[in-house]
């Protein structure tokens, strides 16, 4: 799949031997004086637990959150859940009425408040304590709801705006102590390694657009108007679509403003065939190569899309749930859009649930282009 050096981050399964077994666990986990107060939760459909916890009803095989509106069942007959994967793995199916999957309502823009939050206290520490009593939230429960939003933790994407940060003050000419302080971070050597790594570069290496190893590239026509390809030492680092070679050329220039760019066609002939190859439908023997950087949760969604057969589509949503993050469309749809190798990984074959063909970074026209020549 992915040729870039990195292990992709996989989610532990817990596995049960019987649904009694099973079933013995989380009540033991959860305590009779949790169990005692999510019971009167239950009673009086207090809404403010949803989200806390789900019930199943063993005598329907379903389960539902706190406030739903169903009759209320035998006490005997309810067994709580932290999440609704716990019960789902229990044998429980989702109760249709109160859809206790779907995000909570006021859920989403809670979360919202706590990622402006967090972009704007990035130079500060920021701990589960601080956020849960800024939000009235306790850590867990804050953790758990943010995540099941938007697919990360909120220390992820606070590193992940952080990287962002310090990516725009470098590409701006900044000093790199200077870039490092401004985006969030400390001078200490090791966040100097951490941050070299999520670049994979170090960062005086990126501030001067990777300076050390040149960069390639072509121009050429293609079923999608003109087209860049451009490459490191290492594999393929830039695929680009506009109408002419300017705005190609410009666009390169913005993602490696202080690199050695020269244009080679004869050294990138090879690749270019083997893309435009690609992109009528013929199996190559070999993955293109690719040089580029990506969190851990687009490597995810990246890798994903590089499974979806030629001439078939995704929805959003759906690539959300076969990477584990089923709350996490919005977030696979910025993934989706910062690919910055078009076609190589085909973000193209993802649209909407309806059939509408979505964003597309260089162009709805050009995006359906693509999935008609894939189809025919």
């Amino acid at each position: 799949m992915l040729s870039y050096a990195s292990s992709i981050m996989t989610s532990n399964a817990i596995l049960y031997l019987t649904e009694a077994n099973e079933m013995a666990e989380i009540q033991q986990s959860h305590g009779e004086e949790n169990q005692a107060e999510y019971w009167q939760a239950v009673l009086a459909r207090d809404a403010r637990h949803d989200g806390n916890f789900v019930f199943a009803v063993s005598s329907t095989g379903v389960y539902c959150r706190p406030s739903c509106p169903a009759r209320r069942p035998r006490r005997q007959n309810v067994t709580f859940f932290r999440q609704p994967d716990e019960a789902e793995k229990a044998g429980y199916r989702a109760c249709l009425r109160c859809r206790p999957k779907a995000i909570v309502s006021g859920t989403l823009e809670i979360v919202k408040a706590m990622c402006r939050y967090l972009e704007s206290h990035l130079d500060e520490p920021l701990t589960l304590a601080r956020l849960g009593t800024e939000f009235h939230q306790s850590p867990f429960h804050l953790q758990r709801t943010f995540k099941s939003v938007l697919g990360v933790t909120p220390r992820a994407y606070a590193d992940s705006c952080r990287m962002n940060q310090l990516k725009d003050n470098l590409r701006a000419g900044h000093s790199v102590t200077q870039s490092l302080y401004d985006a969030g971070y400390s001078s200490s050597s090791r966040l100097y390694e951490r941050t070299a790594s999520q670049l994979g570069m170090t960062p005086d290496k990126y501030r001067r657009g990777a300076i050390a190893a040149s960069i390639r590239y072509t121009c050429s026509d293609s079923p999608l108007g003109r087209m860049l390809i451009a490459a490191t030492d290492q594999g393929i680092c830039s695929i680009q679509f506009a109408n002419s070679d300017g705005e190609l050329e410009q666009g390169l220039r913005h993602e490696f403003p202080f690199a050695i760019r020269r244009r080679d066609d004869a050294a990138m002939q090879s690749w270019k065939e083997d893309l435009l190859r690609q992109m009528r439908g013929q199996r190559l023997h070999t993955a293109l190569p690719l040089d580029i950087r990506a969190t851990a949760f687009q490597r995810r969604v990246w890798s994903h899309l590089q499974s979806i057969p030629f001439g078939k589509t995704n929805s959003y949503a759906a690539v959300a749930n076969a990477i584990g993050q089923p709350a996490a469309t919005r977030a696979v749809a910025r993934a989706c859009a910062a690919n910055p190798v078009a076609v190589a990984i085909p973000c193209h074959r993802v649209v909407r649930k309806s059939g509408d063909m979505g964003g597309y970074r260089w162009g709805i026209a050009r995006k359906k282009a693509l999935l008609d020549l894939e189809s025919g």
